[in-house]
């Protein structure tokens, strides 16, 4: 049975986004999304059974409410076809950033077609299966025809989708008929399951064939044989859960072990060979991402090592001053760091502290210390001096030793 935990994270319009992550009760081998279809929500049955199915092969799912749907916040006629693509990147991110990047990407319908349009911008995704997808994300837009006049002249329309009501703007429309899913596939290069039903009435069977037709190898077709467009038939989605599982254990590594579950000693970072320089990092229980900017030939996909060393820096300065100011109570609201680093030349530093033997280039962090709350400017003076006090702070002003080794 798998663990679910409720979680929130920021969507690309800046709304917070309600999402569910299955864990499996074992170790956690990689990590998948599901994107839900149109007006549809996080909770349809297909992706709470797809979710059951990846958990029992040591697969963690998130599925998540797209902006203003399900319990997400926002406002759904804010939102368009390329704000759902960023969406998917933003839950991509939230994986990445607190458990590990999401090698698996499973997308119904429109999301689907969003979820194509977004793999190659989740570059440690490897394998992508989308479920009843249109091959143009403009395909949606038969669901409100009777209202594109309205539209077009007022700019906006009220309708009724699924037996609820939704506002669509012009702007979605527009969107939507400017993307190019099947070019997008083209490009893709990453293993492609298309599973689509014959008689689907809602997207027509024609669609699985332009996207497969467009996919390179790897590449699969599953006909859904009798299912509907949602998989209201639970044997349907009991067959498409297990068929997806059983595919995508194909492209999960079983001698790798994500973060989540396990406790390591230290801190080990590893090659993912996504890229030329990412790197995963695990911290006792904690998953994150090193990565270079693509100035450099990177993905840009997390933090370089330098912005980890100022990472560092900037959260000891900040918790230092938290146990000051809580063990003489100072009535200190927040505390922010914002932590920049550069080499520059030894006597060019004047606020620097250095040997009078310090010569050549050296590192200078600079940090911007912000402190909200009532207190005088002499109690602010001291606060700014305790920084000085923080562990990280002394440690790259003390002359460390660092030993290398063979693991083995």
């Amino acid at each position: 049975m798998a663990k679910v935990q409720n979680i929130k994270f920021n969507g690309s319009l800046g709304s917070s986004l309600a999402a569910k992550l299955h864990l499996p009760d074992g170790p956690t081998r990689a990590y998948a999304i599901f994107a839900h279809c149109f007006t549809c929500t996080k909770d349809i049955l297909a992706a709470r059974k797809i979710a059951d199915e990846l958990s029992k092969r040591g697969i963690a799912l998130l599925r998540f409410d797209f902006t203003g749907l399900g319990a997400s916040a926002g406002d759904f006629e804010d939102t368009t076809f390329t704000s759902n693509i960023g969406d998917i990147l933003s839950a991509a991110d939230y994986l990445r950033q607190n458990y590990e990047a999401p090698s698996i990407l499973i997308g119904h319908s429109l999301g689907g077609a969003a979820t194509l349009a977004a793999a190659n911008d989740v570059p440690e995704a490897k394998a992508i299966a989308t479920i009843g997808a249109p091959a143009d994300a403009d395909h949606v837009i038969h669901n409100f025809s009777d209202h594109l006049d309205e539209i077009e002249v007022n700019g906006l329309a009220e309708l009724k989708l699924a037996g609820r009501p939704f506002k669509i703007k012009r702007e979605f429309v527009e969107d939507l008929r400017n993307q190019t899913i099947a070019e997008r596939v083209s490009k893709m290069n990453k293993a492609l399951m298309v599973l689509h039903a014959p008689n689907d009435a809602t997207v027509g069977i024609e669609n699985a064939a332009e996207i497969y037709t467009a996919a390179k190898h790897p590449k699969s077709f599953v006909s859904l044989d009798t299912a509907d467009h949602l998989l209201s038939n639970p044997k349907d989605v009991a067959y498409t859960a297990e068929v997806i599982a059983a595919w995508a254990s194909r492209y999960v590594d079983y001698d790798h072990v994500a973060a989540q579950g396990e406790t390591v000693v230290g801190v080990n970072v590893t090659e993912t060979k996504e890229g030329k320089f990412q790197n995963a990092i695990r911290v006792g229980h904690h998953s994150l991402i090193a990565d270079e900017p693509e100035s450099v030939g990177g993905h840009d996909t997390g933090p370089t090592p330098y912005d980890y060393l100022n990472i560092a820096l900037g959260a000891c300065t900040s918790m230092t001053i938290r146990m000051y100011a809580d063990f003489k109570k100072i009535p200190l609201n927040r505390v922010s760091v914002n932590v920049t680093h550069d080499k520059v030349h030894a006597q060019d530093c004047e606020a620097c502290e250095l040997d009078d033997a310090a010569s050549g280039k050296i590192d200078r962090f600079e940090r911007a210390i912000t402190l909200e709350g009532d207190f005088d400017e002499a109690t602010r003076e001291k606060m700014l001096k305790i920084a000085d006090k923080c562990p990280v702070h002394k440690t790259l002003e003390a002359n460390a030793a660092i030993v290398t080794k063979f693991a083995d």
